[in-house]
């Protein structure tokens, strides 16, 4: 029995965060981005090159390293983009909790998707990392939590409501 690779990261590009499924232990592999999947065949063409097949559209991408931690620069057959890893590996914070000791901290809903869960009420206590609302989006169940303590300011996410990408779910002080 072949045991099939699943891996789950968050990704910014461009400014713009999306959640990003992938399947497979070796290529082709399928590609989940937001709701669409796709199908995926990559080669390695060069140093920083792959080739790509996705859905039979052939692409060639060019990734080097940024200067910051956890970005990259991007060209998909020469048009620029950057991109940061926000998953669960990532070296680079969300967008949301870069300047967080700076003011409010905005939970937002990383896609679209339906708030499952409500964890905490408006002017709750928190703690750094602890779970304040869980959206699920693509069959998974994606918590969000406080990047550091405060106290829970605003909370317009309810339950079994659906929530677009980028709504705001939560403000933390």
């Amino acid at each position: 029995m072949t045991m099939v690779r699943r891996s789950r990261h968050e990704v910014e590009i461009d400014g713009r965060v999306r959640q990003v499924v992938v399947e497979g232990r070796d290529t082709p592999f399928t590609v989940a981005i937001d709701d669409r999947t796709r199908h995926v065949d990559a080669a390695r063409a060069g140093d920083n090159v792959l080739s790509l097949l996705v859905d039979g559209a052939s692409y060639e991408v060019v990734v080097r390293p940024a200067a910051a931690a956890g970005t990259f620069e991007v060209q998909i057959d020469g048009l620029p983009m950057k991109v940061a890893l926000n998953g669960p590996r990532r070296s680079q914070p969300l967008a949301s909790e870069r300047h967080a000791g700076d003011g409010p901290q905005r939970i937002v809903a990383p896609m679209p998707g339906k708030v499952v869960r409500v964890v905490v009420a408006p002017g709750d206590a928190v703690r750094a990392r602890q779970i304040l609302v869980v959206v699920e989006a693509m069959k998974m169940e994606n918590e969000l939590r406080a990047s550091r303590d405060g106290i829970v300011a605003e909370l317009p996410a309810r339950e079994g409501a659906s929530v677009d990408a980028g709504a705001l779910l939560a403000v933390v002080e």
